[in-house]
């Protein structure tokens, strides 16, 4: 059985203070009760969803990947077993630490620490944010997407696709060559980067609501050198969206209106450029260095480069047509779909 969600990340820092102002300030996360040496962090119903624990080094990431049930995560061991990746299957005690029901270890090609489970704690209170927000994107689209440096995407990608039984959404190759892999009917829930860095680049959360988004640009641009990826549309997944620095080595993208796949009729495409609709400055620089080309926009062709926003029911209200070149667009798009 493939994995459904990206269900936690837990990463070693001895920030432990910085993060628990970041994750609540400024994401809106809401802070549970944590271990001397670690912090933990809510998002939802879940119990935790972000654990920073000094006791690791400062570099060190554990992806949290959630299936269905004990069978399910039995296939996998027994899968990654046979294409010889080491399995540990962890005892009751990290498992509880977790606040899952069962969990078993193991690695990817590029040494990053990989956790799956099932039967995720639900708290026993509702989520109470950090700060003002309507709330998180999450349920079965999981926590959010991370995004992975690493050295030779002819392992990764086959770990990850025939391994854990993530679908190509899409991909792009040459400078750079990256494929984005979804576990659910988020566009993806890891995307993988060949670049001669390695590493988490960074966590996508995804918000409710668009102004929540608008409201946290604003608060990231009060401190200097706090956004590192100004705000823009990306063209695969559709979620507008910012990236900050977070107290270690990677950013957060904190985004709004992503794009979901349905699986019955979604056709993986090659992408001819990793540019924006719009904004979205520093991105290119933030994956490639210092040595990375300067960032081009792919000029618009006749249509311009738009795409239908993505809303949640009770997040948008319908206005009449008021453009004539935008309803005759949306005419002509009608008839060539029908």
């Amino acid at each position: 059985m493939s994995v459904q969600a990206l269900g936690y990340l837990r990463i070693g820092s001895d920030k432990l203070d910085d993060w628990s102002s970041f994750a609540t300030g400024w994401l809106g996360m809401q802070a549970t009760d944590g271990a001397n040496a670690s912090r933990a962090f809510r998002m939802d119903d879940r119990r935790q969803r972000l654990i920073v624990d000094r006791e690791l080094p400062d570099t060190e990431r554990c992806f949290g990947w959630e299936l269905a049930d004990a069978a399910a995560l039995d296939a996998l061991a027994e899968r990654l077993e046979q294409a010889g990746v080491a399995v540990r299957r962890e005892p009751a005690a990290l498992a509880d630490q977790r606040f899952v029901r069962e969990l078993i270890s193991f690695a990817d090609p590029a040494g990053n620490r990989l956790e799956a489970f099932h039967g995720a704690h639900v708290a026993d209170e509702p989520f109470r944010p950090g700060r003002g927000i309507a709330g998180f994107r999450t349920g079965t689209l999981g926590m959010g997407h991370v995004v992975l440096m690493v050295p030779q995407m002819e392992t990764a990608l086959p770990f990850y696709r025939d391994l854990l039984g993530l679908r190509i959404s899409d991909y792009i190759r040459g400078h750079p060559t990256a494929y984005f892999l979804r576990a659910n009917a988020r566009h993806h829930s890891v995307a993988l980067f060949e670049t001669p860095k390695q590493g988490l680049h960074h966590l996508m959360m995804e918000l409710f609501v668009l102004d929540d988004v608008g409201a946290g640009y604003d608060i990231a641009l009060g401190e200097a050198d706090r956004v590192a990826v100004t705000l823009g549309r990306h063209p695969n997944d559709l979620v507008t969206s910012f990236y900050m620095r977070t107290p270690s080595n990677f950013l957060v993208e904190y985004g709004w209106g992503g794009r979901e796949i349905d699986d019955a009729t979604w056709q993986p495409s090659e992408m001819t450029s990793v540019s924006s609709f719009w904004g979205h400055k520093g991105l290119i620089r933030s994956v490639a260095g210092d040595a990375a080309p300067p960032e081009q926009v792919t000029p618009p062709g006749s249509g311009g480069r738009h795409a239908p926003l993505q809303v949640a029911e009770g997040t948008y209200q319908q206005v009449s047509g008021v453009c004539p070149w935008w309803d005759a667009l949306a005419e002509r798009s009608r008839a060539s779909a029908a």
